[in-house]
């Protein structure tokens, strides 16, 4: 049975959190990738930036919708939300957009783990991490290759 560690890309691209908002836009536009973990100087994850993180900066700022009931004023949005929203818009470093504690999947998991887990909660790739340290990056592509007759491994490995 295939594991994670069959099919992970091992060479990752990796960004800082005090990486600047438009050098991480030039990296995944280059690599045309969807998002990039996060590292710390240890090379322990602490979070992903995806495009569509970067994507939120275009939003307009979020304007809570309340209505009154009984005299009573009730928002439709929390304030903690609205914040993270606003937090998103006015980012300039990866701290400031990443999603912090990101979904993660360690090396021995099974293909059929990461691929629930990017059907379900719609993933695009998934960080692998083994005790805490950053080891690879499993995407939708490295499961989709598994489909094909013998391709056990990508061709780039050895």
């Amino acid at each position: 049975m295939l594991k994670v560690k069959d099919i992970m890309s091992k060479n990752v691209v990796t960004v800082s959190p005090d990486m600047d908002i438009v050098q991480v836009a030039a990296i995944l536009l280059e690599k045309r990738i969807n998002g990039l973990p996060v590292v710390d100087s240890n090379g322990r994850l602490v979070g992903i930036i995806c495009q569509s993180d970067l994507i939120a900066q275009q939003k307009q700022l979020p304007i809570p919708s309340i209505f009154n009931l009984l005299d009573g004023l009730i928002p439709l949005k929390s304030l903690n939300k609205i914040e993270k929203e606003v937090q998103k818009i006015s980012a300039t470093t990866v701290a400031h957009a990443m999603t912090v504690d990101p979904v993660s999947v360690d090396p021995e998991a099974s293909i059929e783990t990461v691929a629930s887990l990017m059907v379900n909660e719609n993933f695009h790739s998934l960080p692998v991490v083994e005790r805490g340290k950053l080891v690879g990056i499993v995407g939708k592509e490295d499961v989709l290759r598994t489909l094909l007759p013998g391709a056990e491994k990508k061709p780039s490995q050895s």
